[in-house]
């Protein structure tokens, strides 16, 4: 079904809600990565609150489907969500990287509910996520495996293992998405070590590929949807994505990959970010 006008201007509202969100966890964390995690927050805004099949009051329900973060720098963007959608208090954001707290740098699945795997090591989530949907199929589950990928980790050899193994296996229920943003932490994509012709590639391992504006949320639901409907093999979403998406002066910029705001810098991005809510019309703008 497609959206509804009002429905889209609130996924909207909420991603930056959750753009906010983020800037702010970074300022009190004093530590992170930020032009990925401002970039993906559309796609996982679309996913917390409209394509999960999930229960955020109960993380563990054995029919969810499953959300796997292989690249696990990104994180605060899906604590973030996670938050907005209820899985914790809000409030817990701000005890991002501290010790002992839920909320690690990367993110711990013995840590929080609703995290399906501990992420860190770049390449390995295809493989588990494969993993993931070959036991489904084999236990006759129906839910719905998604990976979420950086376009640098195509460089782990240890990844195209798994889209190997998902595309021999025809595994329907396994989408795959790249956020392709074109950065890593020390230079752009392809003067580092190029990754085009990345959708042949996948093409060539048997996946069916669709590719998107990943900050067109409606264009990333449709997409996920034609996922739903191919049977015979995997698919992957390439979601061109701007690092450091709301944030003009820093879109683009390769060395907010890893690096939080200043307190004064941040201050600065809030009030760019309010900006945009009131540009918006229905975002809380307190």
């Amino acid at each position: 079904m497609a959206l509804t006008d009002e429905q889209l201007q609130q996924l909207q509202c909420t991603a930056t809600d959750i753009r906010r969100s983020i800037i702010e966890m970074l300022i009190e964390a004093r530590s992170g990565h930020t032009a990925g995690p401002l970039g993906m927050a559309d796609i996982f805004t679309a996913f917390y609150f409209h394509i999960l099949n999930h229960k955020p009051e109960e993380p563990e329900w054995e029919e969810r489907d499953r959300l796997i973060l292989s690249n696990g720098h990104i994180v605060p963007v899906r604590y973030a969500a996670m938050a907005h959608a209820g899985y914790f208090p809000k409030e817990e954001l701000l005890t991002l990287r501290k010790f002992g707290a839920r909320l690690q740098g990367h993110p711990e699945r013995e840590k929080l509910p609703g995290v399906e795997t501990t992420s860190g090591p770049l390449g390995s989530g295809l493989s588990e996520a494969a993993g993931i949907a070959y036991g489904a199929r084999m236990d006759k589950k129906t839910f719905r495996t998604y990976c979420v990928m950086s376009d640098a980790e195509h460089q782990a050899g240890n990844l195209w293992e798994g889209a190997l193994f998902a595309g021999a296996n025809r595994l329907s229920n396994l989408t795959g998405i790249v956020d392709r943003n074109n950065i890593q932490i020390n230079g752009m994509t392809e003067s580092v070590m190029p990754l085009e012709p990345l959708r042949e590639k996948y093409e060539a391992f048997s996946w069916h590929v669709i590719e998107v504006d990943g900050h067109n949320i409606s264009a990333f639901i449709d997409a996920v949807n034609e996922a739903k409907a191919i049977y015979e093999k995997p698919t992957l979403i390439i979601a061109h994505t701007i690092p450091g998406k709301g944030i003009g002066e820093i879109e683009f910029d390769f060395t907010w990959h890893g690096k939080p705001p200043k307190p004064e810098e941040g201050e600065r991005f809030l009030k760019e970010l309010r900006t945009l809510c009131g540009e918006i019309e229905c975002c809380d703008q307190e």
